[in-house]
């Protein structure tokens, strides 16, 4: 349709003479010469751009303006006048009008500026469209299950996302959806139209996660050659996530302690307090009272991050949510990857099913899209369902690992794992707990009852 533009002005030799130089820049133009035809146009039309007069026959450009602003808050406005007054031009942009122009204008310079409030439009709507993109992305109906663990989990996540509280912290095994979940909070609250920022603890050496953080002024370390915003500046109003927080340099948990204590923080070398309101969501998969008792992480920090904990289940909870994430990704890869696949065997779903999914929802979500990818005809077959590091899908096994003819001593067998796991990790608990895909508190369960602990 190209760029619409709508001329309010009620000098009609005006009209003409702007209809001509906009056309030329291949515009298409309506006039309006009062404020009331031209509000009519604005419900029977969208436009681009509007040159409003400041003085028309049945009302002011300004009151034009405003009604404006309850239709469209994309559309930018120009308003033009040879009645120029500061005070009018301070209403004017308040009210949110692009530019203000004195007649007579000089033509080249007004389509100089109209084609940069076109820009200001074309971004707006961009924007707006990504944010409506982002909302459907990130609907709460995105979390699926049906174990009761999981609808326990939907009503959290709603009281969260109602209420004005500025901490929470999501707790849960690795792969378990925490990324998922934060996002989900963000742009299902008032705080969606904001900036959603999100930075991994780990990602990071300390110095430069601090700079991430919180900024640094030009000249605080020998590469600050500019003054740089941190992301808790620039999610002002927005959510920050804050991905294994659990594994935060000591240095750092302290700023971070003081930060949510009172909402303000300094750039790194600055001396100036800066205050923001943001939401900030932390998660972790490590057993943080363990890392207390370890001293590596500061009790009155995790204090202040249990304002509200959302605790996500681990696969293995989620008793029959495998089929339904199943079915959902099988039907999302196959119209991906242009796949003729409408389903999946009962043998292979046994087979899912009967996997202990020690990297929870991403691990299964991964195995589905290499089965998609890979599987041949209209259904995917056990053989298509490849878990864990190897796979035995030729095998008339259960778990993965063959049993001898002679058979085994379970007991002398898991002593055997377990203590492998601690000399390889230079006893580690947490670390052992992961080689063998067990909770930190499985894992000294079973230091417990071999009496290895």
């Amino acid at each position: 349709m190209g760029v619409r533009v709508l001329i309010v002005e009620d000098e009609q030799l005006i009209r003409w003479s702007l209809r001509q130089k906009l056309e030329t820049q291949g515009y298409h133009v309506t006039e309006s010469a009062d404020g009331t035809s031209a509000l009519l146009e604005l419900e029977n039309d969208v436009f681009d751009l509007i040159m409003l007069d400041y003085k028309l026959p049945d009302m002011t450009g300004l009151d034009v303006l405003r009604k404006v602003r309850e239709v469209d808050t994309d559309v930018v406005v120009i308003l033009m006048t040879a009645y120029s007054s500061i005070e009018s031009a301070v209403d004017a942009i308040k009210l949110g009008a692009y530019d203000y122009l004195t007649k007579p204008f000089d033509m080249d310079q007004l389509i100089r500026t109209a084609e940069k409030a076109l820009e200001t439009t074309k971004l707006r709507r961009e924007v707006r469209e990504l944010r409506r993109h982002l909302q459907h992305e990130y609907d709460v109906k995105r979390i699926m299950g049906k174990a009761p663990c999981m609808l326990e989990l939907f009503d959290v996540i709603a009281s969260v996302c109602e209420s004005s509280a500025s901490t929470v912290f999501l707790r849960g095994e690795s792969g378990t959806g925490k990324d998922l979940v934060a996002r989900v909070i963000h742009y299902n609250s008032d705080r969606a139209p904001k900036p959603f920022m999100n930075i991994t603890c780990t990602a990071l050496s300390e110095s430069l996660l601090e700079s991430e953080l919180f900024g640094h002024e030009k000249g605080a370390f020998t590469d600050a050659r500019t003054t740089k915003k941190g992301l808790f500046e620039i999610a002002d109003g927005g959510t920050i996530f804050l991905d294994e927080v659990g594994d935060m340099p000591a240095g750092l948990q302290a700023k971070l302690l003081r930060f949510l204590e009172d909402r303000t923080f300094r750039r790194v070398g600055g001396t100036t307090e800066i205050s923001v309101d943001v939401r900030v969501i932390a998660a972790t998969n490590r057993n943080i009272e363990e890392a207390i008792e370890q001293g590596q992480f500061r009790s009155d920090l995790l204090f202040r991050l249990n304002v509200i904990t959302v605790q996500l289940p681990s696969l293995q909870e989620r008793t029959g949510d495998v089929k339904i994430l199943t079915q959902h990704w099988v039907t999302d890869f196959a119209a991906d990857f242009r796949k003729p696949i409408t389903r999946v065997s009962e043998a292979a779903y046994k087979k899912l099913e009967a996997y202990s999914w020690p990297g929870n929802v991403r691990e299964l979500r991964n195995v589905i899209e290499r089965a998609v990818l890979l599987a041949k005809g209209d259904m995917i077959g056990p053989g298509d369902i490849v878990v864990g590091t190897t796979d035995q899908a030729s095998e008339e096994s259960d778990g993965g690992y063959i049993l001898p003819p002679e058979g085994i001593d379970l007991r002398e067998l898991e002593n055997s794992l377990v203590r492998q796991a601690l000399a390889r990790t230079n006893n580690n608990q947490t670390q052992s707990a992961k080689l063998l895909s067990l909770t930190r508190d499985a894992f000294r369960y079973r230091l417990e009852k071999l009496g290895l602990l």
